[in-house]
């Protein structure tokens, strides 16, 4: 199996070098027929089927390379469009023509050396078709994979039919490798060639990669402008109806101002025609055909003047469109400022929100631990008050026990001395002796006792007296620490308060920007909304820009500053007070 290995790589050594040197001198693109290609498709065959598994079928054994070459599919996905050729070629009946098929598919493609580098990566799946020492699981596979590579500098064009592939025979032909040394040195010019068309294959592959990024960067932009041409379009679209409507208009005003020239034309006609005749019937009336001559002469002026301001009207209402589309802009740039920062607002008074519940919570749980440590405090501070008396009442004992101690020793001296007088004198009983010094010394063991009992109880007092010092030192400790909580929590109490007059005022300007504003169309209102006088041409319309309304100039001769514009801009008088009379009370 390694000869067969071997000599097969040195096959597939010769039959790449011999079709890529035949290639440049013949021509990158081949056809069916070319007598080098056929060896090469021979030689991979070979390759291919060596080291194969036999598998059993229902009319005897069979070797079939189509198993193997079937895996590529699932490893790559562009391998898809071949097997589905392979699949759908009329006139291939058997897996071998199937392979076949393959092969020419994948080389006219120019993946065939990266589809078998994907397959023998995957041992595993391999050796369900190879045995352990085929040629696709060893080294020399790799060898043979990495040859293949050189092929992407031949274009071919190959006539793949069934009938042909099915029936053919793989023999390889030796006499086409046997070569002299003019050959040899033609092979190494021809070397030098390949490696040259391959460095310069691989910069165009890498200067089309660099190429394809910038295509698709240059795509990004053109969807983005694209997009931004859309809404380009569709303001153009909104401008032009303005516009169109604006014509109309113009168009009326037009068809107005022609209607009064006309008549005014008739008129005069009229006038002239009865001036003629007045003139020669009536010679002396010709001091009032005057005076009409001239009053007509008037409301022609008139008419004339009516019209300019007509015109004059027109380009008013074109600069006022203007500036309105650009209040409009700085109106929404103004409200998503606004809006922002009321987002921003919104999280600091969560975030505070949530420190003030934390806040609340541990000077609960402190208020709770405060009034814990107090009753603890009481019942010690009772305790204490009944130790102390205790101790008034021990102490008291005590300097009784003293003094009964003080009066027992002195009736016994007595004693002692009147038992020596009456010894000498009569002698007494052992016995009365023995039990009164009895009696006396029982005496003397229980006031040690109690003696004892009091020391102990005074050690205990002491013990006390000193926890009752450390529990007033954590109570001061605990008001100190309660009373700065409490600081804190006023402080940010106080934040709060002016977080939330914020948040407010800002309510209260996005509100008036976005919703309180409505906008009144110049149709919608025929009279002063404040006077409500009737408009005509010398008595114009006028928008408050903070309510939206329509007045005459009288009733909007006011300029204020709002929150949508910095600049003064006219506003009605009941907008002009209310504005003021908020100004004079939040003067921040």
């Amino acid at each position: 199996m390694a000869m067969e290995r071997t000599n097969l790589l040195n096959m597939a050594k010769l039959s790449i070098k011999g079709l890529i040197e035949s290639a440049l001198s013949f021509g990158r693109t081949l056809d069916s027929d070319y007598p080098p290609l056929q060896q090469f498709f021979v030689v991979m065959e070979h390759c291919l089927k060596h080291g194969l598994r036999v598998k059993k079928s229902f009319l005897g054994f069979n070797k079939s390379l189509w198993g193997p070459l079937e895996l590529v599919e699932k490893l790559c996905p562009e391998a898809v469009e071949i097997s589905a050729s392979v699949r759908d070629l009329p006139g291939l009946k058997t897996p071998l023509g199937r392979a076949r098929a393959w092969l020419r598919l994948a080389l006219m493609q120019k993946r065939l050396a990266d589809y078998l580098r994907l397959l023998i990566t995957r041992k595993d799946l391999l050796s369900d078709f190879y045995e352990n020492s085929a040629l696709m699981l060893e080294e020399e596979g790799a060898v043979i994979v990495g040859l293949l590579v050189g092929l992407n500098v031949i274009d071919a064009n190959l006539c793949v039919k069934g009938e042909d592939l099915d029936s053919q025979v793989g023999v390889i032909d030796f006499s086409m490798y046997l070569k002299n040394e003019i050959d040899d040195y033609r092979g190494e010019e021809r070397n030098s060639q390949i490696t040259s068309i391959l460095d310069q294959k691989n910069y165009v592959e890498e200067l089309n990669r660099q190429l394809n990024s910038t295509m698709h960067g240059l795509q990004g932009r053109v969807d983005s402008l694209e997009k931004s041409n859309s809404k380009l379009i569709e303001e153009l679209a909104i401008a032009k109806n303005n516009i169109i409507k604006l014509q109309e208009e113009n168009q009326q005003l037009r068809s107005e101002n022609s209607l009064i020239l006309l008549k005014v034309q008739q008129h005069l006609e009229v006038t002239k025609g009865d001036m003629s005749v007045e003139r020669d019937t009536y010679k002396q009336s010709r001091q009032g055909l005057d005076e009409m001559y001239n009053e007509a002469r008037r409301q022609l002026k008139e008419e004339c003047q009516l019209r300019q301001d007509v015109e004059n009207e027109l380009v008013v209402q074109v600069s006022m469109k203007q500036e309105m589309e650009l209040a409009m802009k700085l109106l929404e740039k103004d409200i998503h400022e606004k809006q922002d920062t009321l987002i921003g607002l919104r999280q600091q008074l969560d975030e505070v929100k949530a420190i003030n519940v934390e806040m609340y919570q541990k000077m609960q749980s402190s208020d709770e631990e405060m009034k814990k440590k107090n009753d603890m405090i009481n019942l010690l501070e009772e305790k204490t008050n009944q130790i102390t008396a205790t101790m008034k009442q021990l102490e008291q004992r005590l300097q009784e026990a003293e003094r009964h101690r003080i009066l027992a020793e002195e009736g016994t001296r007595c004693f002692k001395l009147d038992f020596a007088n009456k010894a000498d004198k009569k002698p007494l009983k052992t016995d009365y002796i023995w039990e009164w010094r009895q009696t006396l010394q029982n005496d003397l063991d229980r006031e040690r006792v109690t003696v004892g009992q009091l020391s102990t109880e005074a050690l205990q007092i002491n013990g006390l007296k000193k926890e009752f010092h450390l529990l007033q030192g954590e109570k001061i400790q605990l008001k100190t620490i309660c009373e700065d909580q409490e600081q804190a929590l006023e402080e940010l109490g106080s934040k709060l308060s002016e977080s939330k007059l914020k948040i407010e005022d800002i309510k209260e300007a996005n509100k008036a920007l976005q919703g309180g504003q409505v906008w009144l169309k110049d149709k919608e209102a025929s009279h002063c909304k404040l006077c409500e006088k009737e408009f005509s041409i010398s008595r114009r319309k006028h928008h408050c820009r903070n309510c939206g309304e329509i007045f005459c100039n009288s009733c909007s001769d006011n300029e204020l500053p709002l929150p949508a514009s910095p600049k003064p801009v006219r506003v009605c008088d009941t907008c002009h007070a209310l504005l003021l009379q908020r100004c004079s009370s939040n003067p921040t």
